[in-house]
């Protein structure tokens, strides 16, 4: 193709692109680029989180350790802290309000301490859920790693945390007559399934928190409010005999109760089954997978947006 100049010349024209009439996406395929920070399937993310297990591990094992690294009792506030919230639960509930109504003295007192412990489980894996994007854009920005190792960290943290209050939690039990049985071995799945729980629950709290910070200043009235409705301090079927049966079962059945329940009968010999509610294994495992399932899918479906704008 030619065209003549004004000074009668001949200029040759610029031969067309061999990608001339092309859109973006057909130009992506052709030179076979990808669109960076794209969502992997779900099963490759999962592969990717597998790779991350070592990041993940170290990661919560840093937070732990830097947790009460100002303290001067360091470490110790990990058992401290809860322990402290059971002496005041047992204080203004136990001995002002009389809520140990129907539970005799030598298994109110553990039957109290492993409540607060186990609910300050999940209560503090969904706080930690609801910052866990918003509070470390920094590290999602500057490094490509899957988005769900964070959410996934600080469940293990707190689970960690737990673990270094079970030595309390053991203490107070032998302390009030129950000594270790076989029955002990129980507590093993019950905080597995509750791990699994919290971890599903982080990661949607994770994925809501990073579009609403504001949601970090909402999160603590509601796990208050959760709390006083799961039993911590009291015994849901005698606290309620009064009312309609419904509502005992509602509160029963609520995941934080029902993983407080099984930690109290496996470790608490005056807890028996009478005071667990109906097929309370099976319940627990749903809530675990349902939870764990659909967090983890929820959280996938926006990975590529995490931490842009």
């Amino acid at each position: 193709m030619s065209d003549t100049t004004h000074d009668g010349g001949v200029a040759l024209g610029t031969p067309p692109s061999a990608d001339e009439g092309l859109d973006a996406a057909q130009l992506a395929a052709k030179y076979g680029l990808t669109v960076s920070g794209a969502r992997p399937g779900l099963f490759a993310y999962m592969r990717q989180l597998w790779g991350r297990r070592h990041f993940i591990m170290a990661f919560s094992r840093a937070k732990l350790t830097a947790q009460y690294s100002q303290a001067k009792l360091g470490q110790l506030w990990q058992v401290v802290t809860p322990l402290l919230n059971a002496c005041v639960y047992y204080l203004i509930f136990g001995l002002i309000l009389g809520t140990r109504e129907g539970i005799p003295h030598d298994v109110f007192v553990p039957f109290l301490v492993t409540g607060v412990f186990v609910f300050t489980f999940t209560q503090s894996s969904v706080m930690a859920g609801v910052r866990a994007i918003s509070g470390n854009l920094g590290l999602v920005r500057a490094l490509h790693f899957p988005r769900a190792s964070l959410p996934i960290s600080f469940s293990l943290q707190q689970l960690q945390q737990l673990l270094f209050s079970m030595i309390v939690l053991v203490a107070v039990a032998v302390i009030f007559g129950s000594y270790p049985s076989l029955s002990w071995l129980l507590v093993i799945p019950a905080l597995i399934l509750q791990f699994f729980f919290n971890t599903g629950l982080a990661l949607i709290m994770a994925r809501l928190g990073s579009k609403t910070p504001d949601l970090a200043q909402l999160m603590p009235f509601v796990m208050r409010t959760w709390m006083y409705a799961s039993g911590v301090m009291f015994s849901i079927p005698v606290m309620l005999k009064d009312k309609p049966a419904w509502i005992a079962d509602v509160l029963q059945y609520n995941p934080a109760a029902i993983y407080m329940d099984l930690v109290r009968f496996a470790l608490i010999d005056g807890y028996g089954s009478e005071n667990l509610p109906d097929h309370v294994w099976a319940v627990g495992l749903g809530w675990a997978v349902l939870f764990g399932a659909v967090g983890f899918v929820y959280f996938w479906k926006a990975e590529e947006r995490y931490g842009r704008g």
